[in-house]
């Protein structure tokens, strides 16, 4: 049984057939879990999980339990429902290391971590930089950018890494550019969000990161307020609704999820359509297939791969399976995205598909605000590298690719390419 949003807005108490999950401890997967054999797929224990039930139990590294919920329809209940909470501070909330429980602990919370009326009054002030129109307008300095930066690495000649002469300073650069960041300071912030967002890092690790990227915005948006401009930090800064911890807070999950995102998909991006050259092949010969190709990538490759955390605030009943007010909930997009009653043949890529449900960039009101720039950077990207490098290839062997695993945003640490 599947609950649609509006099924699921009754209480378990209106729902008898609701059952708990059994007791299952010994074989529940432990979270994170090991990719296996194939870097591009979901690792086995959470289809294994998806084969037994779209919602089962799963262990955390402190020896807690969390719901695993591997559906499509039981993904987007979860994500759509205001019954599950995105605020971390609510008890019971599953974090995944000591290290994402210390951004909770040390930092003001962000509007991605924020429900209700709060959640909304953040978000709205900054729709107006990342709707469609604002992007579109925004796409030949996208194209300038991509082209500067291939000219770069076709200069310096081959082979190159991907990662760093291409996929990660073009995001970096558009990011820099809309927030009123000096791109001059990227070494800084790469470094720190590289530790923000592993998971292996110890939690005072995490903590400084978290608190020198903190200052930093801080001192910038103090001075855009003392300085005014028209970046979307200096906009945010003139404010006078919006505190200095606000601004920081916001221009710190901006900064970070601008740039890590996309450049992790851009690279990974490319190395599974060089895996697959046939379909490499076609986007070279009809370039006009890269806005669909990018929403297969985006589904296929999954890179927010450890799960979008939620925790119940109520009973509620998810596919037939009972959680508890105070349980936690880790929605797997990797798998969502590959179910079979949505993307029949999911394990294949197929830039033909219609992709379009696809998880990648989450649901209901917490969905990326950035997501129609993510799409305009990863078309031109694609589309530019594809064109203009007709012979691109792997300079190493495929098996010694590096792979971002204990990372919260999944990719590949290097890129080696010749042309």
């Amino acid at each position: 049984m599947t609950t649609t949003p509006t099924e699921s807005a009754r209480s378990a108490s209106d729902t008898p057939s609701a059952r708990s999950a059994p007791d299952t401890r010994s074989a529940r997967p432990a979270l994170p879990a090991d990719r296996g054999g194939c870097p591009f797929a979901p690792p086995p224990a959470y289809r294994e999980a998806h084969r037994t039930a779209p919602v089962t139990r799963a262990g955390l590294w402190d020896g807690s339990d969390c719901w695993l919920v591997t559906g499509h329809a039981e993904v987007r209940t979860v994500l759509s429902d205001n019954r599950f909470s995105a605020d971390a501070r609510h008890p019971g909330f599953p974090f995944l290391s000591p290290g994402r429980r210390e951004l909770v602990n040390r930092a003001t919370p962000s509007f991605l971590r924020l429900d209700g009326a709060e959640h909304a009054r953040q978000r709205r002030m900054l729709t107006g930089d990342f709707i469609v129109k604002r992007v579109e307008a925004m796409r030949p300095r996208i194209q300038r950018i991509v082209d500067d930066a291939l000219d770069r690495m076709i200069a310096g000649g081959s082979p190159a890494d991907l990662v760093a002469a291409f996929a990660l300073p073009v995001p970096s650069l558009v990011i820099c550019d809309l927030l009123g960041v000096p791109y001059e300071d990227h070494g800084f912030f790469q470094g720190r969000s590289g530790v923000l967002l592993d998971i292996a890092a110890p939690a005072e690790r995490v903590g400084a990161a978290q608190r020198e990227l903190t200052d930093y915005l801080t001192e910038l948006t103090g001075r855009k307020r003392r300085e005014p401009d028209d970046s979307l930090l200096g906009r945010l800064a003139a404010r006078p609704d919006v505190s200095p911890e606000e601004a920081a807070a916001t221009g710190l999950l901006l900064l970070v999820a601008g740039h890590e995102t996309t450049a992790n998909m851009t690279a990974l991006g490319t190395l599974a359509l060089l895996r697959h050259p046939e379909q490499a092949a076609r986007l070279r010969a009809e370039p006009a297939l890269v806005k669909g190709a990018v929403e297969e990538l985006l589904r296929w490759l999954s890179v927010v791969h450890l799960g979008v955390p939620r925790v119940a605030v109520e009973d509620v009943d998810l596919g037939g399976t009972l959680v508890r007010a105070g349980e936690g909930v880790l929605c797997m997009i990797s798998t969502a995205n590959r179910d079979a009653a949505v993307f029949p043949d999911g394990d294949r890529l197929d830039l033909d598909r219609d992709a379009r449900r696809h998880f990648a960039f989450g649901f209901g009101v917490h969905q990326c605000l950035g997501q129609p720039l993510a799409r305009a950077e990863l078309q031109i990207a694609l589309e530019t590298l594809f064109r203009r490098l007709p012979g691109l290839r792997l300079a190493v062997p495929y098996e010694s690719v590096r792979y971002r695993a204990d990372m919260v945003v999944y990719g590949v640490h290097e890129l080696p390419v010749a042309w």
